[in-house]
């Protein structure tokens, strides 16, 4: 009967704490391989100020964790946006 708690809090753990880490571990790597500069937070807030669209810092960070555990390629995506619109300005 104790191992099922245990086993429960394994897996929060895991879930929380763990994927997590290692999405953003996944994230971080590859915007280093592309020789990318900006934070996964940067490379959002920008996106969205191009689109007009003014979100706060906990959204842009809810965002961020949402991008980078279930569509990580949208960091790649979102960056050519912004590269593309600055080099047409």
């Amino acid at each position: 009967m104790i191992s099922v708690p245990i086993a429960i809090a394994g897996y929060l753990t895991y879930r929380l704490v763990i994927f997590d880490y290692w999405c953003n571990r996944s994230v971080n790597t590859t915007l280093q391989k592309y020789d990318i500069k900006k934070t996964q937070f940067q490379i959002i807030k920008e996106y969205y100020e191009n689109k007009r669209e003014h979100m706060s810092e906990k959204e842009i960070s809810q965002l961020a964790k949402r991008y980078r555990q279930k569509e990580p390629e949208q960091f790649l995506a979102m960056y050519d946006s912004i590269r593309d619109k600055s080099k047409t300005e």
